[in-house]
């Protein structure tokens, strides 16, 4: 097949800079059940909660707007103790030195998923670098960056740098990170929410961006793994057994990149494998 593309700084500032900008869209994503190891905050009324109706579709949630429940650092058994933060129903990865995985670490779901349907929102700060992870698995030795996974980038496309790096612009936001770019996307401004959104059905999957589909690949596929081997997953730490991004499940992942980014409304429902 041919893959079709369509499209640190001090916490008392943080509330100013996190002020919430209304949302792009609203689209649906799982709670998994685990032990919360960070502060209760309040909850944002109106956010981080499913409708009846999302209730009956089989949606859950994976971040409560009040707590950590349900995630934990990657090869940790508990939450990180600093780096990220809740807060008016937000759930933050705090700024820091701007390097991979360095402050907190990235976090990841405590649950492992397949075949699923994840939206969630996101708001960038200036210059900004995080991530969206899936399938994400914990095998070996922990990496010295993030934990390996494929990735719908969290990106401020014009003051980040990465933006300019890769192919064709598969760093950008919303892209498959190194290997699909997001294309006719409709990105909000800095400081304002967007949505994101990938589904996975078997081995297709989708990433959407403000209610737009970005790009379309199959997993598994030749074509994925010749961009694969193109790419910086090429490598042995990535790739040791020439099946990069082909675990039959794995972990939902935010990623501490040490720039600030807020996370809220995510939400996850699974889908049956046909």
């Amino acid at each position: 097949m041919q893959f079709t593309f369509i499209r640190s700084f001090p916490l008392a500032s943080l509330a100013l800079v996190l002020a919430c900008g209304p949302a792009t869209t609203t689209e649906e994503a799982d709670d998994s059940t685990s032990t919360a190891t960070a502060p209760v905050a309040e909850r944002a009324p109106s956010q981080n909660i499913l409708t009846p109706e999302e209730e009956e579709a089989g949606w859950t949630l994976l971040f409560d707007g009040a707590t950590t429940q349900g995630w934990r650092g990657a090869y940790r058994q508990s939450f990180p103790d600093s780096g990220w933060t809740v807060e008016d129903g937000q759930l933050i990865v705090l700024a820091s030195d701007g390097a991979e995985s360095h402050n907190g670490g990235d976090i990841i779901t405590e649950k492992e998923y397949s075949n699923f349907e994840l939206t969630f929102e996101f708001k960038l700060t200036e210059g900004a670098n995080s991530g969206v992870k899936y399938f994400v698995t914990e095998a070996g030795d922990k990496p010295a960056g993030s934990a390996f996974g494929l990735e719908y980038q969290v990106l401020d496309d014009d003051k980040h740098p990465d933006a300019k790096m890769g192919r064709d612009g598969n760093r950008t936001v919303g892209s498959l990170y190194d290997l699909i770019p997001a294309k006719d996307k409709l990105a909000a401004p800095i400081g304002e929410w967007n949505t994101g959104r990938i589904l996975v059905e078997g081995s297709h999957v989708e990433h959407w961006l403000n209610g737009k589909k970005v790009l379309e690949y199959e997993r598994g596929s030749e074509e994925f793994r010749q961009l694969v081997a193109q790419s910086k997953y090429a490598a042995p730490e990535y790739n040791e057994n020439g099946r990069f991004g082909e675990a039959p499940k794995g972990h939902i992942l935010l990623q501490d990149h040490g720039n600030l980014v807020a996370y809220r409304d995510i939400k996850i429902r699974e889908i049956p494998a046909s």
